[in-house]
């Protein structure tokens, strides 16, 4: 919601604000939304998100081969760097993070 501009930092109140904004402010928020893909069509929304045997996130909604899946950045980059692929119901997921998107994957230290 952040990246869409669907929170309003400078004004108004809500209940979390404060969680909220530190998040923003300090980079530390460990899941988001990001695109999925694959070359068949996606399972069912709230199908995990395997790593190996971890799961690391969620997939959302889907069209076709085309959907959104909310995932833990760190575990999803740290399985991708070492070559283990993201599987969701036995179909390997592709992942990418939109241009316009205010974040990115971690850096690996």
């Amino acid at each position: 919601m952040d990246s869409l501009n669907g929170i309003a930092f400078s004004k108004g109140c809500f209940i979390g604000q404060e969680v909220v904004s530190r998040m923003k402010h300090r980079g530390t928020a460990r899941k988001r939304i990001i695109k999925v893909s694959a070359d068949s069509d996606l399972p069912a929304a709230g199908s995990d998100v395997l790593a190996g045997e971890k799961s690391v996130g969620a997939l959302g909604s889907s069209a076709g081969g085309a959907g959104l899946a909310m995932l833990r950045l760190d575990r999803a980059k740290a399985a991708v760097d070492a070559g283990v692929p993201l599987m969701c119901e036995g179909v390997t997921l592709s992942t990418s993070i939109q241009a316009w998107a205010t974040f990115n994957w971690p850096s690996s230290d």
